[in-house]
């Protein structure tokens, strides 16, 4: 099963590109992230005319997630449940569904803005919701990944200068640590496990030539229980989407699953 992240930055000004990588690269699930569409936007049917099942949740022009596969999409849920107080509430950040036996979640991280500042604070917390929920509803030995924006780099070998990071979102301790204990729970950074090398992203700013200048982040994520990251054979960054005419700052991250 070779599942996929991408935040596509306005699914809108995007779809054609997308259309194409899903042609090329194939993917069996897809978790998309920033489709800034209203539900009632969400072009399903285009996605449907691909052999794609899709969910989405979304409210407005901002944020939204969604996720396509061509593997069956079952017991849909999104937000962190009923009863559950979102420190971002209605922002449409995440959504899960099990496709072809796996639960996937799609998710985007709140960025933080400042530190310090009151949404920085609401973006830690998010991080605990998310673990709670998690750990609500799964099990580590379960077959679950977590896939998205995360807005966070996980450690120095993932920013292209951590002194030009210092004192900004993305790279503090608490931001980290977050991550981290999501890890602690049991999911495990399946990039990772197979490039160890800094200097690897997945997100260049649009200012600056960044993307040329080799300046960028790895802050999208596909975080897999143990026992599906065991089963990763292959992954990859595709820069090559973040090439050509009005791309997504952001590239797909691609994992294969045995």
């Amino acid at each position: 099963m070779r599942i996929a992240t991408w935040n596509v930055n306005s699914l809108k000004a995007r779809q054609d590109r997308v259309d194409e990588w899903l042609a090329y690269a194939k993917p069996d699930v897809v978790c998309l992230q920033e489709t800034k569409l209203a539900d009632k936007n969400f072009p399903h049917l285009q996605f449907q005319a691909l052999g794609y099942d899709s969910v989405h949740h979304g409210y407005n022009q901002w944020n939204g997630v969604a996720i396509l596969s061509r593997v069956g999409i079952e017991h849909v849920s999104h937000g962190f449940g009923d009863g559950a107080v979102d420190p971002y509430e209605g922002d449409a950040r995440l959504i899960a569904a099990t496709c072809g036996g796996v639960r996937v979640v799609s998710v985007y991280v709140p960025n933080g803005r400042e530190v310090p500042s009151e949404y920085y604070d609401r973006k830690l917390d998010w991080f605990g919701c998310l673990h709670d929920w998690l750990d609500a509803t799964s099990k580590p030995t379960d077959d679950v990944a977590v896939l998205g924006d995360f807005n966070v780099a996980p450690d120095d070998r993932d920013v292209w200068s951590p002194k030009a990071f210092q004192g900004s979102t993305h790279v503090t301790g608490p931001e980290r640590d977050a991550v981290a204990r999501l890890c602690e729970w049991g999911l495990v950074d399946v990039f990772r496990e197979h490039y160890a090398d800094d200097g690897l992203f997945s997100y260049w700013d649009y200012r600056g030539g960044d993307f040329h200048q080799h300046r960028g982040m790895r802050i999208d994520l596909v975080l897999a229980s143990a026992p599906l990251a065991a089963r990763a054979s292959w992954a990859v960054v595709d820069r090559n989407a973040r090439k050509g005419k009005q791309p997504s700052d952001h590239a797909p991250v691609i994992v294969d699953f045995d």
